[in-house]
């Protein structure tokens, strides 16, 4: 039996989300069935963050255990093999120990929320980011968006679905920028809550138009309440882009 650590791209539009569910087609039950097509065997696919519908992944890190004699070129391949005219694609196969968990040994996640900035809709980038037609002032975000770095009750940006036991949670960093039409905000921390990182976003965006001033989004944080938070920023301009271990 050998574990593999896979790295997988995708585009999180035509999927109900990362999770396997009954009202739709996964991103896991796509890898799921992309391994039964070339081993025959039903396995299960864990991953390192639950990403929801519409939400996209430059690097998603996933393990799952095989039977066999095999090689990293040949699961990459062949898991590419069955995923044709999926939107999904391994970048990478890896033989790790058998203690290695795509989720618990994580200690690291990183986002990208991609908004586009200016007047006419997208057309290429249709889909994978959000339109926002209102000038946004990056730097004005990106210094409303200090006061959140580091440990605190996030509930005023999480889901009130979120399952997590605690709203406690570390942000170790988040910036926001500028790269010409688009506005990039980009978070790191060792996990998330369910919506944080697109709360946040939605939050970072009415400082940014101008509709709140800095101080409200302290005032959010502090609040520990999900009313006092911005709006939930639509999941088409989310990326998962890295997970650390």
């Amino acid at each position: 039996m050998t574990r593999w650590k896979v790295t997988v791209e995708y585009d999180g539009d035509p999927f109900v989300g990362w999770q396997r569910q009954d009202n739709g087609y996964s991103v896991q039950a796509a890898l799921e069935d992309a391994i039964r097509g070339f081993t025959g065997a039903a396995v299960t696919v864990h991953g390192a963050g639950r990403t929801d519908s519409g939400v996209h992944a430059l690097a998603q890190v996933a393990h799952f255990d095989l039977d066999g004699d095999t090689d990293a070129g040949t699961v990459r391949d062949a898991m590419n093999y069955h995923l044709k005219g999926i939107a999904v694609s391994v970048l990478e196969a890896e033989a790790v120990p058998d203690d290695f968990h795509a989720r618990f040994s994580a200690t690291g996640r990183r986002y990208l929320y991609r908004i586009l900035n200016r007047r006419g809709p997208p057309s290429l980038e249709k889909g994978r980011v959000w339109h926002v037609v209102r000038p946004l002032d990056a730097e004005a975000m990106h210094a409303a968006a200090q006061v959140l770095v580091g440990k605190h009750d996030f509930t005023s940006f999480r889901s009130i679905h979120c399952q997590a036991e605690t709203a406690v949670k570390t942000l170790n960093a988040i910036r926001v920028t500028r790269a010409g039409d688009e506005v990039h905000i980009t978070a790191e921390a060792r996990s998330f809550l369910h919506n944080q990182v697109r709360i946040l976003a939605g939050t970072l965006k009415m400082v940014g138009e101008g509709s709140w001033p800095a101080e409200r989004v302290r005032m959010a944080l502090e609040a520990r309440d999900r009313t006092a938070g911005g709006p939930t920023a639509p999941p088409t301009g989310l990326y998962l882009t890295g997970v650390v271990y």
